[in-house]
């Protein structure tokens, strides 16, 4: 398995935002992707996303990237079962997008390790959570990777290719080609905390987060200080809205416990705003109302 193309059965464990965008992203690419949740209803509302989402097939149609039956075919390569184990049977390579909770992404692995065949690589999309604890749970240490694509997945064009303890060489070239063949852009980072784009970009967000509620300056202000003058094409607080202010509150959270930076310690006011259930765009109210 010493190339991508030989890659064919894509396995998606996690079928919520980024688990939909990576299992399309694989399908348009050609790739057969089983995609794994706990219910039948969370799979049909996944395809009802790749279908009519944002960033969907039909808004491809619409732009004349894609015909109908090249939509069609890329659905019809994409199956769905709550059966992880069936799943992992047939899998080359897996790739879990579960809750950013270790010891559920553990219970992932080893299960994946027990019904995979041998050749299979184990990704995880993780944005903060150690490579090296999740590959300690399983038989094949060497093959297991961090993939972690940036949201949305059919849009964004970084992808963290995070290498842990005893992750071979060969597993670190087949995920960076796996990416390229995507269209992605890899960078390959070492197994710590954050990895390279979380680690830099969560300070700023939260220290914007911090200048608001100081009353230092309004969220509209800040925005735009950090687009015009830093270039930003998004300001920290819309970005931070965009994200979901309840997983940035968790990303933080580990984040501090892991590095023990004050810089990473979630301000007040991201807690209040969680506790109230107003989590950014997705329930309409942040630090903005949509």
């Amino acid at each position: 398995m010493s190339d991508s193309m030989e890659i064919s059965r894509v396995v998606v464990i996690g079928f919520g935002t980024m688990g939909t965008g990576i299992a399309q992203i694989f399908a348009q690419t050609g790739f057969e992707v089983v995609a794994v949740d706990l219910s039948e209803d969370i799979l049909r509302k996944g395809i009802e996303i790749i279908i009519s989402g944002p960033f969907g097939l039909k808004r491809l149609l619409e732009k004349g990237k894609i015909t109908e039956s090249q939509m069609q075919e890329i659905l019809s390569r994409i199956k769905t079962t709550t059966n992880l184990i069936e799943a992992a049977r047939s899998a080359d390579f897996a790739i879990e997008a579960v809750f950013e909770d270790l010891e559920v992404k553990k219970r992932v692995f080893k299960e994946l390790d027990a019904h995979a065949p041998r050749h299979a690589i184990l990704a995880s999309n993780t944005s903060t959570l150690s490579i090296t604890a999740l590959a300690a749970v399983t038989n094949r240490p060497d093959k297991v990777i961090g993939m972690h694509f940036f949201n949305p997945p059919q849009v964004m064009k970084l992808v963290e290719i995070v290498r842990g303890l005893q992750t071979s060489d060969e597993t670190v070239e087949l995920a960076k080609k796996l990416a390229e063949k995507l269209g992605k852009v890899p960078v390959l980072c070492k197994d710590v905390p954050g990895f390279i784009a979380n680690r830099i970009g969560i300070i700023a967000i939260l220290e914007a987060i911090r200048l608001y509620e100081q009353g230092v300056a309004s969220a509209r202000d800040i925005d735009t200080a950090m687009k015009l003058g830093y270039n930003w094409p998004m300001g920290p607080l819309e970005l931070a809205d965009f994200i979901g202010l309840d997983i940035l509150l968790n990303i933080s959270e580990i984040l501090y416990k892991e590095t023990g930076n004050l810089a990473y310690h979630p301000p007040t006011i991201l807690r209040r705003l969680v506790t109230a259930g107003y989590l950014g765009r997705k329930t309409n109210r942040g630090f903005y109302t949509y």
